[in-house]
């Protein structure tokens, strides 16, 4: 019998995962391999190919949607499944290692985990981790999204939620769709207003950490956090 078109080049590619992980992959080649697991004996390179150029990046073919996937030529509600299924895996995975040990002192770690649900989003998000005396995280949400200014983040929210997981402390996380995590007037402005309110209710802020292109900006590393503290205790604003 005859094997199926690119059987070999298939099996190749997944000798190559097994033996050194995604080291040395090209995007499409991973891309390839995932959409193999909905269609294991179809020949699935062409489409990862036009998938990575309509998507423009790995990341971008990941988050998109069912309805946009299935927009490419070869691409079908199976291969959707595969990519989705993996997606989800990781970002479970991302996220128990997250809650399983202390991040306060690691806006590294932080970083590591937000970077790739945060990275190529056109519009920014604004999430809140949320953690118990030890430092632990109790649980992660995303509160506003759209622009993020004195309009849009509303300190009573953050706090009420803090109040519903009974949280000690918080760090904040939002991105910046231009790439650039210097933070702005505004980004300042509402970290500072949010560190007051906190202070209030007897909950510490520990970081604000602003997600650019393959970098970060963290308040608690350049001292804004404590010095905010410090105009709360002595009565500025």
């Amino acid at each position: 019998m005859t094997p199926p078109s690119g059987g070999g080049h298939r099996r190749r590619l997944r000798e190559k995962f097994l033996q050194g992980g995604l080291m040395g992959f090209l995007d499409y080649e991973i891309i390839e391999l995932l959409l193999t697991l909905g269609t294991p004996r179809r020949n699935c390179k062409e489409s990862a190919k036009e998938a990575l150029k309509e998507f423009q990046s790995f990341h971008g073919v990941l988050e998109a949607s069912p309805r946009d996937l299935l927009r490419i030529r070869g691409i079908g509600p199976h291969n959707v499944f595969g990519l989705k299924l993996v997606q989800e895996v990781s970002r479970r995975f991302l996220k128990d290692r997250m809650m399983s040990r202390p991040v306060c002192h690691s806006s590294r770690e932080v970083f590591d985990y937000l970077y790739h649900s945060l990275r190529e989003l056109r519009k920014e998000q604004f999430k809140v981790i949320f953690m118990d005396t030890k430092n632990r995280v109790l649980e992660e949400r995303t509160l506003f999204e759209g622009t993020v200014d004195s309009s849009a983040v509303y300190p009573r929210e953050v706090i009420r939620d803090a109040l519903h997981y009974e949280a000690s402390s918080l760090i904040f996380v939002h991105n910046h769709p231009s790439g650039d995590p210097e933070p702005s007037f505004c980004d300042k402005e509402i970290t500072r207003d949010l560190v007051f309110a906190a202070h209030v209710m007897q909950i510490k802020v520990l970081d604000h950490i602003i997600i650019g292109s393959n970098r970060y900006f963290s308040f608690a590393d350049q001292g804004l956090i404590e010095e905010y503290n410090l105009m709360f205790l002595n009565g500025l604003r």
